[in-house]
């Protein structure tokens, strides 16, 4: 099999296509491991599903040296511009359009829909979420999933994969299940795929034989009571700056106007909104130092 290909399984019904990726940063291969489970499960049970699913390794060469990225980061590496280009000029666009590759063997007139998933794990401690960006019906298709809905950043970080796929016509969303270290990430992964399964390819759930529990880790053990979130601003780490987080910050972590949340060059960064902090950065790659989101379900 591709060494890019995690696992390719259809039951040769007409059906829509799931394209899952993982390890599209090289330090976080819960997607990956939590992949391996699922279609070592499906060739053991065999149970019918509409369409198919594939599994991709996203950075071959970053998760090979537990690293985010050896050139750039993958997941800004989707541009236009990066994608027309004929000749590759750094690892992680050489790998950008291996995937690709991969994803045109499976065309759109050959499914009925298809849909993606991109799977990821957070530097800080967090509960799992889903990133959505509000084009097509994204948005509509991660409100059936039981966890947290942040909107908006692939409309402020452009580049990234799930813009690449919205923009190419396929419906889906990230999932970020948890700290890149976190065993309840592999758990949420494994679930999140598995529903991604029930929903697009009318998976029976029940025929699986790890079924409740490689869904229920997930669905009720560790994602919160579905709420919805908007990005409100972003903190960019621009090229020569010394950023720090303070320490002890978690993902969706309420803060309070004028608190202290990071220094940027000896200065101190405080917030201005009484609102949640999101992806603050505890990692020595990135350039996200952190964001603010609302909450707006009130």
């Amino acid at each position: 099999m591709n060494r890019r290909i995690i696992g390719n399984y259809t039951s040769n019904k007409k059906g829509p296509l799931l394209f899952v990726t993982a390890g599209v940063h090289g330090n976080e291969p819960s997607g990956v491991n939590a992949l391996k489970r699922v279609f070592a499960e499906l060739e053991k049970t065999q149970p019918e599903i509409l369409g198919r699913i594939v599994g991709v390794v996203g950075n071959k060469a970053a998760l090979e040296k537990d690293q985010r990225f050896i050139d750039e980061d993958l997941n800004r590496t989707w541009t236009e511009e990066n994608v027309k280009k004929a000749q590759p000029e750094t690892q992680e666009q050489k790998e950008m359009h291996e995937i690709i590759e991969v994803l045109q063997r499976f065309p759109e007139s050959e499914y009925t829909k298809r849909y993606f998933l991109d799977c990821h794990t957070t530097s800080s401690d967090s509960l799992p979420y889903i990133s959505v960006q509000e084009v097509n019906d994204n948005d509509d298709w991660a409100h059936r999933f039981p966890t947290y809905i942040v909107r908006g950043f692939s409309d402020i970080i452009y580049g990234a994969i799930d813009h690449y796929m919205s923009r190419t016509g396929l419906t889906g969303f990230v999932f970020e299940a948890g700290q890149h270290t976190s065993p309840s990430s592999e758990e949420n992964h494994e679930g999140m795929i598995w529903l991604n399964l029930k929903e697009a390819c009318d998976l029976d759930l029940e025929k699986l034989s790890c079924y409740p529990e490689c869904v229920e880790k997930f669905t009720k053990d560790n994602a919160p009571e579905q709420k919805t979130f908007k990005i409100l601003y972003r903190h960019e780490i621009k090229d020569g700056d010394n950023f720090k987080m303070e320490p002890g910050y978690g993902n969706f972590q309420k803060i309070k106007k004028g608190e202290l949340l990071a220094m940027n060059n000896g200065e101190e960064l405080k917030s201005e909104w009484d609102d949640y902090l999101f992806m603050p950065l505890y990692q020595s790659q990135g350039n996200d130092g952190f964001f603010i989101i609302r909450d707006v379900n009130n």
